[in-house]
Formats: C-alpha cells, structure tokens, sequence
C-alpha cells in the first residue's frame, strides 16, 4: 500500500545517506568535541569563577541543571536540519503570523549581542596581553578585533583556528588536574547538589554565567550549523562553497542514498541518534571543564576574597592556577587566554556573520521574488548593480556582517567601556533572555512541521517547555532586579 504524503513531508528531505554504523559512527562524534572547544569559553574561564568565588558550590545543581537543558536544545536544533537539510532559521521562517515574524525576533536582539560579545571577548584578551607587553589594554583589544577580522572575513584563518583550538584543549587539560590537586572531598561539594539559593544573590553575576553556560542562545543554533556542514543527515541543501562538509565525509556518503520513504525514515532516526551522542559527548565534555573552573573558583580564589572583575579580569584569573603552578602557572594561563578567546572570537565572527547572512536572505526573499521591493531593496538593488560582487550571494553578505557588526561595531563598544566583565555581562544577560524564545519557537516547529515519527518525543519536549520557562524566568527576574521591585 503506497503512504500518502502529508503536509510534513515538505520538511522531509527527499534524499537521505544510510547512517553511519560500527567504527564508522566513532568519526562522526568529533563535530561534539568541536563545539564544545567552540563552545566552553567566556563561561567557563570568566563566569564560572566568578561564581565561585562568590557562592563556591552552591548552584552546582543549576550548572547540572543547564547542562541537560543545553543536551536538549541543541539536539533539537540539529534534528530539524537532519530531518530537512534546511537550518532552524528556515524552519522559523514557515511559522504563521506576520511575515518572518520569528527571523526577526532572533534578527534584531543577536545584532547587539554580536557586536557587545566580540567587544567583551576582545576585552579579555587584551587585559591578558596587557601583562605581557606595555600600552593600554583597550588598544591590544582594538588590535584583535581588528587582525581577526581582517582573518575572518578574507576566509583564512583556519590554521589559526587548529591552533587556538589546540591551545584551548590545553587550558581545559590544565584546569581539569588543577582541579584534581584542589579538589575538595565529594562532601563538600555534594552540599551544592541540592537546591538552594544564595542569601544575597547577585544577578548581575549568576545570570550572565547562566547565559554563557556551554553556548548562548546563537551557540544553540550554531549547533544545528556545525552538524549539518559535516554531513548529519546528508549535510544542508543547496550549501555554499564555504559550508561544505569535509572531503572524507562526502567520500563516507556517496552512493548510499535511497528515495523509498521507509529507508530514508530509517536512515534518518539513524542519523538523529549519531547526533544525540554527538552532542552528549559536546556536553559532558563541557560540563566536565565548567566544573573543574568552579572547583578552582571556590578553592583558590574564594578563600582570598578575589572576585575577577575589571580591566584586570586576566590577571585576577592568574590566582588560579598561579597558587599551584607557579610563575609558569600564570603565563601558560594567560598565554592560553589570549590564544584560546581569540580562537573564540574568530569562531563566533564566522557564526555569526553566517547566521546574519542566511537571517538576511530569508526575512528578504519574497520581496525580491515577487517583483514588489520595498523601498530599502531597491535602494539595495541599485547598489548591487554597481558593486564588484553580488550583494545577495550568502558569502558576501556573511563577509559584510563580519566587517560591520563583528568588526566595526566592537571597535565603537571597546571605545566606549575600558571594563570586559561589564561588556561580557550584557551580552550573557541577552542571551539568557533570548534563549526561552529560541527554545520555544524550535520546539514549535519540531512539533508541527516534521513527520511524526521524526518528531521530539514527550521527554523532549517537556525538557524544552521547561527549559524556555526557566530562562524566562531568569530573565523577568534580572529585569525586575533593574526595577528595583527584588533585591
């Protein structure tokens, strides 16, 4: 008997490469590993001490918490693109009401988190570089942002990239048996496993670290990105030169495509268990170097008193390993600061100018084909017709977001504001409060518009649900905070 299509199967690809299996499978776990080197970074070496230092392990059960949230979410960021071969954005793009309603809600609140959390990581580096070379720290940070740009943009930085991902899988190495030396006793620490809430709780400081925890709201959909361009699923339809998957893994898929409906719903809810280890493996790791910056929060900088904060910020982090290694403790650390954040900034410049450039041509694409511009497009028209390059061709826009939004617009922040925990702050407080509206609407589309035997389970989508109330309540906590109406 021949299935009749559904409405749903129009977000089903029509192709799908049979799965991996046995040792095969093991390669395509690294995307994980990737990310989480991508990913552990302002939250675990800013925020996570900080924490610390000021409640030592009392929101351990928070952190646990947030991990399974992050497991969640970024699984189902990825399952739509599996699913689809199109990006979450495309799938928030279908939504009913206005037109492209969702792209703009992520659109417009990511311009400013983009430009403050560039700003912020510069920020960082430059207070590392600051101790080893003489000038002001703001004018190293400018240099940064200025050089990774420059990289970023022109597309030839992934040697730089290996290198900083190297250098950052060397300060978690060294964070995790620092931590090992310090450690406590499970006694001490299991205190934090149970729920509690600081006397005097500083928002300013739990809910940015909440909202760098792993990935902040765009680290989620990043996600989804970063599997697909490898291949999960057979990789993203219609993928610009710059987003191809690595040669051994289109090598690995060839000629094991099928169009019949059962193999290739077979070979799907194959490939969304490849990404759910996937990204367990991304979190787990995580989680394990976040912890190992708390037990060196609580243990080495809370019973001096030091909270890192200011355009000193890397050099109070030098307490930290500095107690246990020495001299050479402190400049491998900021040595790795310097090497592994700017690895980050690079990282996030090309996330975020590919999420802007594709956010760009969806919320424009009806205008542009059906023959009615608005006033803006033909403005923009006109200018495409006089430049060099195509204005509307995805890798130019993504090359022009990251000069203006990730380039240009950090350089104005770094000018304004000398202190990086101030810049970092903000943009950890958008991210909390952007991530409920991120959870929901994906979880949304996951529910209604894929095939129901590809759909998130009950599990997954009460641990959704869930997730998005606690960010928003977060985020109404901290904005009544600024209220003054709770301390």
């Amino acid at each position: 008997m021949t299935r009749k299509p559904t409405e749903q199967d129009a977000h089903f690809r029509s192709e799908v490469p049979r799965p991996p299996h046995g040792k095969r499978r093991f390669k395509w776990y690294g995307p994980g590993l990737l990310w989480m080197l991508s990913a552990v970074g302002t939250g675990s070496i800013l925020f996570t001490p900080r924490v610390a230092s000021a409640y030592e392990y009392q929101l351990l059960w928070m952190l646990l918490l947030v991990v399974l949230f992050m497991w969640v979410m970024i699984r189902e960021m990825a399952r739509y693109s599996i699913v689809s071969g199109h990006t979450m954005l495309e799938g928030m793009h279908t939504l009913k009401g206005p037109r492209d309603w969702a792209v703009w809600v992520i659109f417009v609140p990511q311009l400013l988190a983009a430009a403050i959390g560039i700003a912020g990581l510069a920020a960082v580096v430059g207070s590392a570089l600051g101790e080893f070379l003489p000038g002001a720290n703001t004018l190293y940070a400018i240099a940064m942002v200025i050089l990774s740009t420059l990289f970023t943009a022109t597309g030839r930085y992934s040697l730089i990239e290996t290198f900083s991902r190297v250098m950052a899988l060397a300060l978690m190495i060294m964070a995790i048996v620092t931590a090992f030396i310090v450690f406590p006793g499970f006694g001490k620490v299991a205190q934090g496993l149970t729920f509690g809430w600081p006397d005097e709780p500083d928002l300013y400081v739990i809910l940015p670290w909440v909202g760098t925890i792993l990935a902040g709201s765009m680290g989620i959909v990043w996600f989804g990105y970063w599997t697909a361009t490898r291949g999960f699923g057979g990789g993203l339809q219609g993928r610009e030169p710059d987003d191809e998957q690595p040669e051994s893994s289109r090598r690995e898929l060839e000629g094991s495509e099928s169009s019949s409906w059962e193999t290739r719903l077979s070979h799907t809810q194959g490939w969304i268990r490849t990404m759910s280890v996937t990204a367990a493996i991304g979190v787990v790791g995580g989680l394990i170097v976040i912890f190992s910056f708390m037990v060196l929060g609580a243990e080495l900088l809370a019973p001096e008193g030091i909270m890192p904060e200011g355009p000193e910020v890397a050099v109070d982090l030098t307490n930290i390993f500095s107690d246990v290694w020495g001299e050479v403790g402190r400049y491998v650390l900021l040595a790795a600061i310097v090497i592994a954040l700017g690895g980050s900034i690079l990282a996030n410049q090309d996330g975020w100018g590919r999420s802007f450039a594709d956010m760009t041509l969806i919320v424009t694409r009806s205008r542009r084909e059906s023959g009615h511009p608005t006033p803006l497009l033909k403005w923009l028209d006109a200018l495409d017709r006089r430049l060099p390059w195509p204005l509307f061709e995805r890798r130019w826009l993504k090359r022009l977001y990251i000069v203006s939004v990730t380039g240009v617009a950090p350089l104005v922040i770094l000018m304004l504001f000398s202190d990086p925990v101030q810049v970092m702050s903000v943009s950890g407080i958008i991210a909390a409060a952007h991530t409920p509206f991120i959870a929901m609407a994906a979880l949304y589309v996951n529910r209604t518009r894929l095939p129901p035997a590809l759909r998130p389970g009950l599990a997954a989508s009460v641990t959704m649900g869930i997730a998005g109330l606690f960010y928003l309540g977060f985020a109404v906590l901290y904005l009544l905070n600024m209220a003054g109406v709770v301390g």
